[in-house]
């Protein structure tokens, strides 16, 4: 799954551009392990130049006898085909992308069954990102104690964490779990471009919660995000100064659903809508507390009722909004505490 479609990542394009081999290494340990003889990586038509160096380090790979028919002289046959997508953001869903790679419209599948039990043509089917299967050869060289030791709590290993927005040192920065946010943003990325103060930092893309300074202190780690009602994602990191409006940006996260819902599922499709309806009727000052209920109402109902994390995960930006930027949306803090 190399559909690296999160505003402000990049990790994906970065490891296919600068060392393919890493992910054509793992992505054929992965398959002699599953006993799968051909793998697909799918990638956004966005990123023209990781599919050209992809292409020609999969050929340079077939010419060595690294990809195809009996592997360096193994029993082992596993190839590689590049599929580019057509830019819709859903299909970096595992069965919306295997719809995809059947040619079909990107869908998500309900589920059961799994894509491991029944994925792309029927067939049980492994899928995994970019840095999960170029994480596999360093494991096995180094190995499994070496990448255990790294990290924190349950979040082993490394994350390449990606900086981006209106930092002064934008860039991918590749560290243990462990590091508090505030480390990540006022020392790797040296603060705000603008020389500004950092207001709200977005972690895990476009459907990642919005954390205040308040919340700096918060360890890079999956389990510490989660507890905080936040999520890591794919570890991109986008950096806001003290001049963005946070309700704009709320509203910004339930158009985007709205536009890239596959519409399968009704709390997404609809629900997206709808969420920027009501952001709207709050900006102009109608009816405030009651749309304000409205909104949390209807992101529960986003959340729980969602077929996938498209439309489960908009309420993180939408709810982290309402709770830590009230007076964006004409609110007072305690009423807005009602999102918690």
């Amino acid at each position: 799954n190399a559909d690296e479609g999160d505003s402000g990542t990049y990790a994906d394009r970065m490891i296919m551009e600068g060392d393919p081999f890493v992910l054509i290494e793992g992505m054929t340990i992965a398959g002699i392990a599953v006993g799968a003889d051909k793998g697909f990586v799918y990638i956004r038509s966005e990123y023209p130049h990781a599919i050209d160096v992809l292409s020609r380090a999969i050929t340079v790979a077939r010419r060595a006898n690294c990809l195809g028919k009996g592997i360096l002289g193994s029993r082992y046959d596993f190839d590689l085909e590049i599929r580019v997508g057509a830019g819709a953001y859903v299909c970096g869903e595992e069965t919306a992308l295997l719809d995809s790679l059947e040619g079909k419209r990107g869908v998500v599948r309900a589920k059961p069954p799994l894509p491991a039990h029944k994925g792309l043509f029927g067939l049980p089917t492994v899928v995994n990102n970019v840095i999960s299967l170029a994480t596999v050869p360093v494991i096995l060289a180094e190995g499994a104690a070496a990448y255990r030791d790294l990290g924190l709590g349950r979040s082993r290993g490394t994350m390449p964490i990606q900086l981006a927005g209106n930092v002064r040192h934008p860039g991918l920065f590749e560290a243990a779990f462990g590091l508090t946010l505030g480390e990540i943003v006022d020392d790797i990325g040296a603060g705000t471009a603008s020389g500004r103060p950092v207001r709200a930092v977005q972690v895990g893309g476009p459907l990642g919660a919005y954390f205040p300074r308040a919340l700096f202190d918060t360890p890079f780690d999956y389990e510490a995000f989660a507890a905080r009602n936040g999520l890591i994602g794919h570890g991109g990191v986008v950096v806001f100064d003290d001049t963005v409006d946070m309700a704009r940006q709320a509203r910004f996260a339930m158009e985007f659903c709205a536009i890239e819902s596959c519409g399968k599922c009704t709390p997404c499709r609809i629900g997206s809508t709808r969420g920027v309806e009501v952001i709207d009727r709050i900006i102009r000052g109608e009816k405030r507390a009651e749309n304000h209920t409205l909104l949390t109402d209807l992101c529960e109902t986003m959340r729980l009722g969602s077929l996938c994390a498209l439309g489960g995960f908009v309420p993180y930006p939408v709810t982290s909004s309402l709770t830590y930027f009230p007076e964006d949306f004409g609110l007072t803090a305690p009423l807005a505490s009602a999102a918690d």
